[in-house]
């Protein structure tokens, strides 16, 4: 597999940001790619991760791969979160990451997707603590230590938590942080994220704790760093659902009012059509418009607009649909 169709990363900064004033984008399938990233970046998103990467797509040079690593100078600090089943995969993709400038990197034991659980990857790793542990120190060891993460959930599933002590023997292992979402993973995002285990767990480590979980709103943020203490927050639905909520987030830390009027939800949608049209190849008609019809929930012609969106064919479409039919006049949205 010829090394030169890997992207080169960009510069990185020798340190990741680690407070309550940096909030990060999560690792999204299928949505952080670079130019949702670059949108949520404009808007004080201070760490992006990638979408979740197979490790061994990476190995054996899998092209569709490749694409989930473009970037941009704009595009720092970055996070390229990995999923793999074992040390030989993960070895192999660090390594040649590495020798492309990639500096940081994530790797996801929660997902419980089937395709993914079948590899014994993402949450499948916990059936083998010592596989684990042993695929961990590895990755450290490799890209030096702190620069390797760890996205863990509560567990598998409620009967088989390997969760509590996992922590601590990443921590001891070199690990620069640990990212929690309090639900185990089968899961998915039924019930309520139980925050009170990140809280737990941010007495028990000394190296940050990034907080996730049912963090749809900059007040859920604040609220959970609050509760948690955690070392900062990372946003993923409520990303999705407004790429604004690391400004409002920034605000509300500063005791300020954040409101979004129409007029700037919509430079918002027609920016990120310019930041797709510009940083992929690939009409993206079919996808964007399911995007863009999340973003416009909170407008009085949500329905309609949606019902727009959904229809068109071609990208000018999606340009024309917002133009017209988003009434800057309206003084604000709807929650």
């Amino acid at each position: 597999m010829p090394k030169a169709i890997i992207p080169e990363a960009q510069a990185s900064p020798t340190q990741l940001p680690f407070d309550p004033l940096h909030p990060w984008l999560a690792p999204l399938a299928g949505i952080s790619d670079l130019p949702f990233r670059l949108l949520c970046r404009s808007y004080g998103c201070a760490c992006a991760c990638t979408e979740m990467i197979s490790a061994k797509g990476l190995r054996f040079g899998s092209r569709g791969t490749y694409p989930l690593l473009n970037s941009t100078q704009e595009d720092t600090p970055l996070v390229v979160q990995l999923f793999g089943s074992g040390p030989e995969d993960l070895d192999y993709a660090t390594q040649l990451l590495l020798d492309h400038g990639y500096r940081w990197f994530d790797l996801n034991v929660g997902c419980a997707v089937p395709k993914v659980l079948r590899q014994g990857a993402g949450a499948g790793m916990l059936a083998d603590i010592p596989n684990l542990l042993r695929t961990a120190e590895r990755m450290i060891h490799i890209a030096e230590p702190n620069h390797v993460g760890f996205k863990l959930r509560l567990g598998l599933e409620a009967t088989s938590n390997r969760m509590p002590n996992l922590p601590i023997d990443l921590a001891a292992l070199g690990a620069g942080w640990i990212t929690l979402h309090p639900r185990y993973a089968k899961q998915k995002f039924t019930g309520t994220a139980d925050w009170s285990q990140i809280a737990l767990l941010t007495t028990k480590l000394n190296i940050p704790v990034v907080a996730s979980g049912d963090l749809f709103t900059a007040k859920n943020g604040l609220d959970c760093l609050a509760q948690t203490h955690a070392t900062t927050v990372m946003y993923a639905r409520g990303a999705i659902r407004n790429p604004a909520i690391f400004a409002e987030h920034n605000a509300l830390l500063n005791q300020q009012n954040y409101t979004q009027s129409p007029i700037a939800l919509k430079k918002m949608l027609l920016r990120f059509l310019d930041l797709v049209a510009a940083n992929t190849e690939r009409d993206q008609t079919k996808r964007m418009r399911g995007i863009l019809a999340s973003f416009v929930r909170g407008l009085p012609n949500a329905k309609n607009l949606r019902l727009q969106l959904v229809q068109c064919q071609h990208y000018q479409d999606l340009y024309a649909v917002l133009n017209q039919g988003i009434d800057t006049n309206s003084v604000q949205l709807k929650n």
